[in-house]
């Protein structure tokens, strides 16, 4: 999927302000995540770390579940941020949560408080991916 530049500067934004809501007092680790429903819409979510490890969640995570909950059923687009200089990746959890509720074409994009440094599809990121109609329920 392309999106304009308006958008991703959208997703960017939406993910920096998330990423300062972060819960991350353990690792000190801020995630911020932007995910873009089949209808246009934004939902993010930050990393919410817990003492007992590791029963935090993932930006990711928590952006998928806002996203459900507002009544979103496909994912596509995602931007997940994090602080520098590193690029972020979402983790192996996640890819395969992102995949519940995406296809091997859903973009995602990393960036940090400088801007948008690389993207993928996440097919690239997740290849041979098993989703919901392997299980032809």
């Amino acid at each position: 999927m392309e999106l304009t530049e308006d958008l991703r500067q959208r997703l960017l934004a939406a993910s920096l302000q998330a990423r300062a809501r972060s819960y991350s007092p353990y690792s000190r680790y801020a995630v911020g995540a932007a995910v873009l429903d089949e209808q246009g819409r934004l939902h993010v979510g930050a990393n919410m770390e817990n003492a007992a490890y590791p029963q935090g969640w993932c930006a990711e995570t928590t952006a998928l579940a806002a996203m459900r909950m507002a009544g979103g059923q496909r994912a596509l687009a995602l931007l997940v941020s994090g602080p520098g200089p590193d690029i972020i990746t979402p983790c192996g959890g996640c890819r395969q949560k992102l995949r519940e509720f995406a296809g091997p074409e859903l973009l995602i994009l990393a960036a940090d408080p400088g801007g948008i440094r690389q993207q993928w599809t996440l097919e690239q990121l997740l290849p041979f991916s098993f989703g919901p109609e392997h299980l032809k329920l």
